[in-house]
């Protein structure tokens, strides 16, 4: 693991809470994700719970991270997506944008050959280099 210890690092194994994880940080802090994310994943641990789960009691589990009510409904319809959609690539999905699709190059995939928007890819990329020249 990389110093940074991503949560992308953290849940690659799990790439549906993988990309959770990014769409709880959009417009939120990773500090804030770490304060629901324990939480949320007991109650929702895979998409099959999320996506079945009451919404105004998700939105209360993540309240916290602001637009909690979009924030459920984003990822119950993503997790719906998840399971009934024939996708190839994370960004078909609802709520998965740039973010969540270099992430799921950097993390899932192993492509280091990705141009990120995100300052903390970024850095995790300029690391992940650094490894390889080792």
């Amino acid at each position: 693991n990389s110093p940074y210890l991503l949560l992308q690092e953290i849940y690659r194994e799990h790439p549906w809470r993988m990309l959770v994880c990014c769409i709880m940080l959009n417009c939120t802090s990773r500090k804030q994700v770490d304060q629901v994310r324990d939480k949320f994943f007991r109650l929702y641990p895979d998409a099959v719970e999320a996506e079945r789960a009451d919404s105004a009691e998700m939105a209360e589990v993540i309240a916290l991270l602001g637009f909690k009510n979009k924030r459920a409904k984003t990822i119950q319809r993503f997790s719906s997506d998840w399971m009934t959609l024939d996708w190839t690539e994370p960004c078909e999905l609802y709520g998965i944008g740039k973010y969540g699709q270099d992430s799921w190059e950097i993390f899932q995939k192993g492509n280091l050959n990705v141009e990120p928007t995100d300052g903390v890819l970024k850095k995790y990329l300029e690391w992940a280099h650094a490894q390889v020249l080792r």
